[in-house]
This record gives structure tokens, C-alpha cells and sequence, in this order.
């Protein structure tokens, strides 16, 4: 009888370590890459109307009218297209002696809606982190994910819009009522590289 539990013990614990096992190689570690946002005509046109200039944060830059936010890691399930995808940098918006910091992206797509979250500091006091921006994957995406054979993944035209928290915090720190819930921020461009152990099935 004990034989027999121990057998039972030892075939459950090999059916864990598999299981583990399997969740690990649909599960891509993110070790790099970049987010490249163009930033729509509303946008840039709501701002200059309210007289808020937008600037970038170390080491974000400006490409040819897009802002690039460098990725710092983050894992994807590529069977489910969940999961997180970090970055460094960010904006800033000013207006007379205010200035607010979006900074320290996230991409997150393990809620019901996929998102982009960031820290916000206004005048040097953080906030918090926030939902930013709410993200609009483009049509034709097919699961699973499959990075190519250098372990890039690259998803075009993901669009953005204001979400409501957003557009509140945004009217609150500068007194205006422009910034609405949905409003178009622009469009992103993904691309993140994979650690090798992220196989391709394209190979």
C-alpha cells in the first residue's frame, strides 16, 4: 500500500513539473525593443489650443514626428497574447508652472480590455500608476504569436485612445475640460525581442 502512494506521489509530481514545464515554453521572457508612437493631428492640435507643450523623457526620443519608448522586459504567453511589456521614458506635458510626467510604461494586456498603463507625476509628486491610454490590437492578429527566428515580434497600427481616468486627471491638473474619454492619441508600433528560448515555429 505504501509502494503504492509513493508511485501515486511520484506520477503527481511528474504531471506538475510537465504542466510547468509547458506553461514555461508558450510564456516568451521580453528582454528588449522599442514602442514607436505617432502621435495623432487632434492631439498635437488639443494641446497647442490649450497651450500645453509635450516634451520627452530620457531616453525616449523623436523620430520623424513619432516617439519612440525604448523596452526594458515583460513576459507574453504567445498562445494567449497575455501578458506585460515594459518600457523606460515617457512624456511630459507642461503649461505655466505645471508640469506633468507620463513615464514607465506598461502594456498589459492580462485584463479584459488590453491597456497602457503609466506613473504619473505632477510638479515632482507621483501619483500613481494609471490607465492611460485604452489599446485597439489591429484586425488579422492570429493565435498563437510567433515571433520570427531571431525572436522578434513586431504588431503594427495598434491604436490608442484617452481612458476616462485619464481625461479626468488630465482636465483636473490643467482646469480645462478638453481632454474626453476616447479621445485619439495616436498610433503605436510594437516591437519586442525574445530571450532564444523563445522558439519560432516559422523556422
Amino acid at each position: 500500500m505504501l509502494r503504492k502512494m509513493h508511485a501515486v506521489g511520484f506520477a503527481l509530481v511528474l504531471m506538475v513539473a510537465l504542466g510547468a514545464t509547458a506553461v514555461r515554453a508558450e510564456t516568451g521572457t521580453v528582454e528588449s525593443g522599442k514602442t514607436s508612437v505617432k502621435l495623432s493631428a487632434e492631439f498635437a492640435g488639443a494641446l497647442e489650443s490649450l497651450g500645453v507643450t509635450a516634451g520627452v523623457i530620457d531616453p525616449s526620443r523623436v523620430y520623424g514626428g513619432s516617439v519612440t519608448f525604448p523596452v526594458t522586459g515583460g513576459a507574453v504567453d504567445l498562445a494567449t497574447a497575455r501578458g506585460e511589456i515594459a518600457h523606460s521614458g515617457g512624456l511630459t506635458l507642461s503649461a505655466g508652472g505645471t508640469e506633468v510626467r507620463l513615464q514607465s510604461f506598461t502594456i498589459d494586456t492580462t485584463g479584459s480590455a488590453p491597456v497602457l498603463t503609466g506613473l504619473v507625476v505632477v510638479n515632482d509628486g507621483l501619483l500613481g500608476r494609471v490607465p492611460l491610454f485604452d489599446l485597439q490590437l489591429p484586425s488579422g492578429i492570429t493565435l498563437p504569436l510567433k515571433p520570427s527566428e531571431n525572436g522578434k515580434l513586431r504588431i503594427k497600427d495598434v491604436g490608442m485612445t484617452l481612458t476616462s481616468v485619464a481625461a479626468d486627471a488630465l482636465n483636473s491638473v490643467f482646469g480645462v475640460t478638453a481632454f474626453t474619454p476616447g479621445f485619439n492619441i495616436g498610433m503605436a508600433n510594437v516591437k519586442v525581442v525574445f530571450d532564444r528560448e523563445c522558439d519560432s515555429d516559422d523556422k
